[in-house]
């Protein structure tokens, strides 16, 4: 079972993780946006926020992929009420 953080917009949050996930790719903002049907701007806003507490990683600008942290999300292997943004 999965165990979002309050920090977590939900369901936005796991369908970009889910998106991610089922791709195996690298994605922009726009194609995450375009198969979850959510504005680029949202899901932009969105994968800082799970960037920051490690569940994505940005592999260049304007393209992320999936973090061990949120694969293990998914899988209902971690809590996310557990983590905290990482301080840069």
């Amino acid at each position: 079972m999965r165990r979002p953080g309050d920090w977590m917009q939900m369901p936005t949050d796991e369908r970009i993780l889910e998106a991610l996930q089922s791709s195996g790719m690298i994605l922009s903002p726009a194609v995450i946006a375009k198969n979850i049907d959510r504005s680029r701007e949202e899901v932009t806003r969105r994968l800082t926020v799970l960037v920051e507490y490690g569940f994505v990683t940005r592999v260049e600008r304007g393209y992320y992929e999936i973090d061990e942290a949120g694969e293990q999300y998914l899988a209902g292997e971690l809590d996310a009420r557990d983590f905290e943004p990482n301080e840069n």
